[in-house]
């Protein structure tokens, strides 16, 4: 499992937020946990597959706001105690 941060850029309230989260959910049907923050200018998911970036910046910039930068590292979940 992958854990995928995205830098948006446009990102002003949080309906701009939910946008984002819809979209990611939308464009990539097994994402996971999904979040956004206008504040920090990023959204973050988990998925089982890699991303295509092309596709992803395309759905992005449909929506109004663009994608500066996609970083993807591998995920562990954490248990219970740490």
């Amino acid at each position: 499992m992958n854990r995928i941060t995205l830098q948006i850029e446009g990102m002003a309230c949080g309906m701009c937020e939910a946008h984002m989260n819809d979209l990611i959910r939308k464009t990539f049907p097994d994402a996971k946990k999904v979040s956004s923050s206008r504040k920090k200018g990023e959204a973050v998911f988990l998925s089982d597959s890699d991303i295509d970036e092309e596709v992803l910046k395309k759905a992005v910039a449909e929506t109004g706001y663009e994608l500066k930068g996609v970083k993807s590292e591998p995920y562990k979940k954490k248990g219970l105690f740490g």
